[in-house]
């Protein structure tokens, strides 16, 4: 019995210093600086020198897909462009429903640089029209842009 308590003891300790040594972490070099996050939104926004900021202009902002057929996949590319003065970086891109999927940049995007959000669209077992809203979140004055996609969801008559 001495010897089990003694092999539970090692082996305890040896579990410990190894969570102890996984747990450091170390910075990598391919890390985004932290000196290109401008956060726009802040407790006091009165004094935001929006002039130096990025800014994310869409060459459109909506997308009608038209009628699809229902439990087709259907993808839109919004292209957008940093027309601001500093890096843009995307950090986040949400859907209003989980049946739209959007993908984008996690790169900061140069000033005068483009970029593309994806969104993907699937209809399995959908109808009708629909109207599904995209919002990113960036480093830009306001912080969230909407992306809009739409169309109708036709039933096949063999359903």
């Amino acid at each position: 019995m001495k010897k089990f308590k003694v092999l539970i003891f090692i082996v305890c300790l040896t579990s410990l210093n190894i969570l102890s040594v996984s747990c450091k972490s170390s910075a990598k070099e391919d890390d985004v600086s932290t000196d290109i996050i401008k956060n726009p939104a802040t407790a006091d926004s009165s004094n935001i020198d929006k002039g130096n900021l990025p800014a994310m202009t869409f060459q459109y902002d909506s997308h009608d897909f038209g009628e699809i057929i229902q439990d087709e996949i259907v993808t839109h590319n919004f292209q957008f462009t940093n027309t601001g003065k500093s890096d843009l970086l995307i950090s986040n891109a949400r859907a209003s429903c989980g049946c739209t999927v959007p993908e984008y940049p996690k790169e900061p995007v140069k000033p005068g640089k483009t970029g593309i959000i994806k969104v993907t669209f699937d209809s399995k077992n959908k109808k009708d029209a629909f109207n599904k809203t995209v919002t990113i979140t960036a480093n830009t004055y306001p912080n969230e842009n909407k992306l809009q996609i739409k169309g109708i969801v036709i039933v096949p008559s063999d359903k």
